[in-house]
């Protein structure tokens, strides 16, 4: 265990004059930094004729900028030994990567230059369009992918951009131009929708020092825009089945919308969570479903809270010919514990496991990066690593068992369904 993890953290945050955010962490365990940056640029923000716009410019933005090619790029990342990592998420466009201490000036003007000034050759474009289309093909051909997809349109209707799909379809991502990524680079890709986090053994203020002088002198407008619009709940069972020929294998996504992440039932949502299909080989539904009724190759819940009232989501592996027992398996489970609620051994259990797991979290600089990001993004403040353990421990036994009461209903369940 680190000696972060043991002792707390101690962030400092720093705001740019033009918007721009900076978390550090000072680590001395190894000397490596962790550089995780993030812009308000994720799917939700795709036009509703160019769905995957946002991932496209993801996966262009490190591909060239106006003073860099991309095998100038290319070469500088391995002579530093950096592996570079671009990600969208419905929010959020991310760079990350991990450096030497050594070279972490040279790495950040780098990054700050590509989120700034990416140039994005036409070849590439190409090159990224052929690797965009090719994964969208694999999705199709995944019965995973296919149910979750599936379900997030059911739980999200009418266009909401939680139920779209980040990467896009197949024909939207042939309509995407190199002048639309420019057009959404230039309207997103703002320092009032910068966070800059960087974690490890460099101090504070020579961090702060580079980041002022990569980003400080960037110009543009806030282009905050207004939040997802937000969701109600289903109040009667939605199911459907896609067909995915050829596989010996379906896969089974069932769920509910819930709360957003600045909702106080959070944490009591997290336990019910973690009891119910989280915890240990899956909590309850790996108990019952994989161990001792062998139905499922796979089977857990996850919870993910976001901007928007996020999904609560049962996802399960099974042989095509146990699909309606393990959805009925599911219902039970589901129900009972809506019904009854939670034991207080099994509220207690959960609650260590979720306060124990935290210092794996924080045992690297990676793992830092994104918790203290994840605190800035929600508001969560710079001591939250501190507060989140007694934040589990003060909830109730009554708290757990009302929202698993009132989210726990199987009649209003959606179920998507993708196999043979």
């Amino acid at each position: 265990m680190s000696a972060v993890a043991t002792a707390g953290l101690s962030p400092s945050r720093h705001a740019l004059a033009n918007g721009a955010v900076l978390i550090t962490e000072h680590t001395k365990t190894h000397p490596a930094v962790t550089i995780y940056t993030t812009l308000e640029a994720g799917s939700r923000f795709d036009p509703d004729e160019s769905l995957g716009l946002a991932n496209f410019v993801a996966r262009v933005i490190d591909r060239g900028t106006e003073s860099r090619s991309p095998d100038e790029i290319a070469e500088a990342l391995d002579g530093w030994g950096v592996s570079l990592t671009t990600g969208v998420t419905r929010h959020l466009l991310s760079l990350s990567c991990t450096c030497l201490s050594e070279d972490v000036e040279s790495v950040l003007s780098l990054v700050a230059d590509m989120i700034r000034q990416p140039s994005f050759p036409a070849g590439q474009v190409e090159k990224r369009r052929s690797a965009i289309v090719t994964a969208i093909r694999q999705d199709q051909d995944n019965p995973a992918a296919v149910a979750v997809e599936g379900l997030m349109a059911l739980l999200y209707p009418n266009g909401h951009p939680y139920g779209r799909a980040a990467r896009g379809t197949l024909a939207s991502v042939e309509r995407i131009s190199r002048d639309d990524l420019v057009r959404f680079h230039r309207q997103r890709a703002v320092p009032a929708g910068l966070c800059l986090v960087v974690v490890g053994d460099v101090e504070p203020s020579r961090i702060r020092d580079l980041a002022d002088r990569a980003f400080g002198d960037w110009p543009g407008e806030d282009a905050m825009a207004a939040p997802p619009p937000p969701v109600s709940r289903a109040s009667e069972r939605n199911e459907v089945r896609h067909l995915v020929p050829g596989k010996p294998q379906a896969d089974l996504a069932y769920g509910f919308t819930t709360i957003t992440r600045g909702d106080p039932r959070y944490y009591a949502l997290s336990l019910m969570n973690n009891v119910l299909g989280q915890y240990a080989l899956g909590g309850r539904l790996g108990d019952n479903i994989r161990e001792r009724q062998g139905m499922a190759y796979y089977v857990f819940s996850s919870f993910d809270a976001n901007v928007a009232q996020g999904p609560l989501v049962v996802r399960a592996g099974v042989n095509p010919a146990n699909v309606d027992r393990t959805l009925a398996a599911i219902d039970e489970e589901i129900g009972k514990m809506g019904r009854e609620g939670v034991s207080a051994v099994e509220l207690a259990d959960s609650c260590r496991y979720l306060v124990g797991s935290m210092p794996r979290v924080l045992e690297t600089n990676a793992g830092i990066a994104s918790f203290l990001h994840t605190a800035e993004y929600f508001g969560l403040g710079l001591d939250f690593d501190r507060r989140l353990p007694a934040l589990f421990e003060q909830v109730t036994l009554d708290e757990v068992n009302a929202v698993a009461a009132e989210f726990l209903v199987p009649g209003a369940a959606s179920v998507s369904v993708a196999g043979p």
